[in-house]
């Protein structure tokens, strides 16, 4: 049976919860038809945030892996690109702020996703209804730093895995959406959408080609 990693993260500065670390928990315990799903948790903490998985992709040996982070979007955002640079307004959960640092010294200037976002953006949307897009931007903070450090290890390992980036939606009864800042999605509905991201890209090792680009 193929085997899946998904990473999701610790509860960051003052949440006591993560959507993106009980999304990963639900795929553990109800994986889609046909593959084993490993979750593991990631710490906000840049360099820290990077051992997990690579510590886990050996133990596991997964054919995909898929990171997830919690932002404020309205939907199962799947990114395209990861870039080189650590540029943080904030301290992460161990008050380390850099800036203008790469993840990865020499390392090349970005790597795209190998996940095939737009088929799966439009299984999401085909099956679920659940709103979904292809982001064009990680950020520069630890979800990115993340995402370029798991293209990194897949880049430069003597393997042929696949893997990328999924930002998705705080809860409804977080802080920040429960006073209507920002969009929110119940994890249940969101962990459903991420199923099919699964599937489609352990099914798909090629995309379709339809817009999903942004003017800015």
């Amino acid at each position: 049976m193929p085997r899946v990693l998904v990473t999701g993260f610790e509860p960051f500065a003052q949440d006591t919860y993560n959507p993106s670390w009980a999304a990963a928990q639900l795929l553990q315990d109800d994986p889609p038809d046909g593959m084993e799903v490993t979750a593991v948790q990631l710490p906000c903490v840049f360099g820290e945030s990077l051992k997990v998985p690579r510590e886990a992709v050996l133990e596991t040996d997964p054919l995909l892996v898929v990171s997830l982070g919690l932002s404020p979007r309205d939907g199962i955002s799947v990114e395209r690109v990861a870039i080189n640079v650590n540029d943080c307004p904030i301290p992460d959960n161990a008050g380390h702020q850099p800036v203008d640092e790469p993840v990865v010294a020499d390392g090349p200037v970005a790597y795209f996703s190998t996940l095939p976002l737009k088929r799966c953006v439009a299984e999401v949307q085909k099956q679920t209804a659940l709103r979904s897009e292809v982001s064009q931007t990680a950020g520069t903070f630890v979800c990115n730093h993340v995402f370029y450090g798991l293209m990194h290890l897949l880049a430069t390992e003597d393997k042929q895995r696949r893997g990328g980036f999924v930002h998705i939606p705080h809860t409804p009864e977080m802080p920040a959406a429960a006073n209507q800042s920002v969009p929110s999605l119940p994890v249940e509905d969101t962990a459903r959408g991420l199923r099919v991201v699964l599937s489609t890209a352990l099914a798909h090792d090629t995309d379709i080609a339809v817009p999903a680009g942004a003017t800015h």
